[in-house]
């Protein structure tokens, strides 16, 4: 379960680490609540890179506030509905840095890591700066231990705010275990005259551990659930809608399988490829036109999708059932998202003779159309085979 933020800084707050005095804002009735300016009016949705995409505003007075509350509630990011707006005291700050505990994939251990490029997307920071990032495995029986924490504030310039940085380090790292997180994330932390400040939390609870934390669970759910819009992105409402399978994955290679056999194989590959779905989107192994038009359109309706990989095994399916789907989906889009169709199987060369028709190739081998999907997706370009 990923909290939003105002979620996960109270939870950071509980276990002693400094945030910035807020109020959440789901009306232009709830500004009332705001006692002093300029204010940082922040979207609260489940999703990074709100600033790039205009999410994190500043006020100075009542007005201007009222004006960005009211552009916000009726805005989306990445696909994502605003819920509600956190409006949250300015800090002055003097440095900004990045620190998180997460579950390492590889190692199943606690993994910190700390770096003196707080504000930035770590995940730039690590490909262009990787000398930024220090990173040490944790005893996940243990706090941090004073070395580690030496170690951690030596590369991250601290040295002088040792006993502060300490104590940061364990009340955060005392919220990981405690909610039994799979990663705590603050970026930026702040270092202000008074100490360090929470700007900015993610916080991601580990679903299989929810039923130890029954209450605070289903107060957090029924939170995010009582907020005036949907959690879900305009994707995944239009596939609840149409009765398909689809989940977000975050990443920009749209993918549709006929089954979820073939659609986790389609998965595994992309990542082996270097790519990123996405979505998982499968039919349920008796995709037809209708259903495969829809599933389409569903895909498209995600905004970080830069091309949409179809692999398709017809077992159950018709291959030419499902061209014309996509024909039909052609007609209706035309402004689509470029698409990579692998197919074979019962109807094959009927499938294949309707696409070559509309100027598409579909590849014969699933592997290669995974790997020019992940080439034209970092292109970014419009493409079709």
């Amino acid at each position: 379960m990923r909290l939003l933020e105002f979620q996960a800084k109270r939870l950071l707050a509980q276990c002693g680490v400094s945030t910035p005095e807020s109020i959440l804002v789901r009306s232009q009735e709830d500004l009332k609540d705001i006692s002093s300016f300029p204010v940082l009016l922040k979207a609260q949705v489940p999703v990074g890179g709100r600033g790039k995409a205009g999410g994190i505003r500043i006020a100075t007075q009542m007005k201007e506030a009222s004006q960005i509350v009211e552009e916000l509630l009726n805005a989306n990011i990445k696909s994502y509905p605003i819920q509600a707006v956190l409006a949250e005291e300015k800090v002055e700050t003097t440095k900004e840095l990045y620190l998180s505990v997460l579950i390492d994939s590889l190692t199943g251990v606690p993994l910190i890591m700390t770096s003196s490029a707080g504000g930035a997307d770590i995940e730039e920071v690590a490909k262009e700066n990787p000398e930024k990032i220090t990173q040490k495995h944790l005893n996940s029986c243990t706090y941090p231990s004073d070395y580690v924490i030496r170690y951690l504030a030596k590369y991250t310039k601290l040295e002088n705010k040792l006993e502060d940085f300490k104590r940061i380090i364990r009340q955060v790292y005392n919220a990981f275990q405690k909610y039994e997180a799979q990663m705590v994330e603050i970026n930026p932390l702040a270092l202000t005259p008074d100490g360090f400040v929470a700007l900015d939390a993610k916080i991601l609870l580990d679903d299989k551990a929810a039923y130890r934390h029954r209450d605070l669970v289903e107060k957090l759910q029924g939170e995010q659930k009582q907020l005036a819009k949907t959690n879900k992105t305009t994707a995944e409402q239009l596939a609840e809608k149409r009765g398909i399978t689809y989940v977000t994955l975050g990443g920009d290679i749209g993918m549709i399988s006929d089954g979820a056999g073939t659609g986790m194989l389609t998965l595994d590959l992309i990542y082996d490829a270097g790519g990123q779905p996405a979505n998982f989107c499968e039919l349920g192994g008796l995709a037809g036109a209708e259903s495969m038009e829809q599933a389409l359109e569903v895909v498209n309706k995600n905004t970080q999708v830069k091309v949409i990989l179809i692999g398709l095994i017809g077992g159950l399916t018709r291959m030419d059932d499902v061209a014309e789907g996509i024909l039909n989906y052609l007609k209706q889009y035309r402004h689509s998202k470029p698409l990579i169709i692998r197919m074979c199987g019962t109807g094959e060369e009927i499938g294949k003779a309707k696409l070559n028709e509309a100027g598409i190739e579909p590849f014969v081998d699933l592997e290669m159309a995974v790997h020019m999907a992940v080439q034209q997706a970092s292109k970014g370009t419009s493409w079709q085979s």
